[in-house]
């Protein structure tokens, strides 16, 4: 299961109701910063997550509306808060914005007040714990080195308690051993298999972030089956012109992305402030109904249908 919490769902600008572009996904101890408006430290203390373990940095791209917040972050981080390690994850024009703006602008000389990593990625698999893994793939919009987000967890086979219980496996260290894959011995010298108290593989929860973009074609099979999808909504059909031209999406586009997908609950954020809520979430739940529209401080909880 994968945990979002949105700190910003504004397009471009604030407005009186919503910051700018920031998310944290969580997934057991991991925590992860999906971009990093102006105002996203204020949001994270207001909403209470706190900096505690927010070590790692995703960038959809290099647009102020999504990196600026990264200069008072780092600024509160050198006076009042602590943390091990910062590391910023982006592709390479990306960093490179981001690398002025936090040396050039806020360090000017000065050293960071922790290990600080700007770590270039391309389109693959870039974080791997024992249970997900991160991958990264590429998003068109206005500038090179657009990216979006799949979290996925690992596909496994449940342990069966009652098989378990009926081949008299005690609790303890040999069922965690099953579980890992290894045959064990019982204290009557029978050998129990993995096989015997381990269903079926099941492919794990598949979860989905894009940032900004301009079409959704080229991003279909990353999306493919995910039982979450968060995209952005800058535009309603009506201005699907002007959407094109400042390559965004509308929310019918998001919503016909999810559909033939397969996606099973569609979020649409990054909204303009030109529409009213209800108008963006009735034009994409005519097209799929599983849609909500994200404010801030909205928490979801995204995890395999059964």
């Amino acid at each position: 299961m994968f945990e979002i919490l949105f700190l910003g769902t504004s397009a471009s600008a604030p407005s009186a109701k919503r910051g700018l572009a920031a998310q944290i996904v969580s997934h057991n101890e991991y925590r992860f910063l999906i971009d990093c408006g102006e105002g996203t430290q204020r949001q994270i203390l207001q909403s209470g997550a706190g900096f505690k373990r927010l070590t790692r940095v995703l960038l959809t791209h290099g647009h102020l509306d999504h990196i600026l917040g990264l200069g008072g972050l780092l600024s509160t981080f050198l006076r009042w808060e602590a943390i091990e390690e910062l590391e910023i994850f982006g592709g390479r024009q990306t960093l490179d914005r981001v690398h002025t703006l936090l040396y050039d602008v806020v360090l000017r000389g000065n050293v960071p007040p922790m290990p600080l990593k700007m770590q270039e990625i391309k389109a693959g698999t870039f974080f791997e714990a024992e249970d997900f893994t991160v991958t990264a793939f590429p998003v068109t919009h206005k500038g090179p080195d657009c990216l979006g987000y799949v979290f996925e967890e690992k596909p496994r086979r449940p342990f069966l308690p009652e098989k378990a219980d009926a081949l008299g496996v005690p609790f303890g260290p040999e069922r965690k051993e099953l579980v890992a894959g290894n045959t064990i011995t019982l204290p009557d010298g029978k050998h129990v298999k993995p096989d015997d108290v381990l269903g079926p593989v099941e492919r794990g929860t598949k979860f989905v972030v894009v940032g900004d973009a301009g079409r959704t074609d080229d991003i279909l099979e990353f999306c493919r089956d995910a039982d979450g999808l968060v995209i952005e909504s800058t535009y309603t059909d009506e201005e699907v012109e002007m959407a094109k031209q400042f390559s965004h999406l509308t929310a019918r586009m998001g919503a016909e992305l999810a559909l033939k997908a397969g996606v099973k609950k569609l979020i649409l954020t990054h909204l303009s402030r030109r529409y009213r809520e209800k108008d963006v979430l009735t034009e994409a739940q005519s097209v799929f109904p599983n849609t909500v529209v994200a404010r801030d401080f909205d928490v979801y909880q995204i995890k395999r249908e059964s």
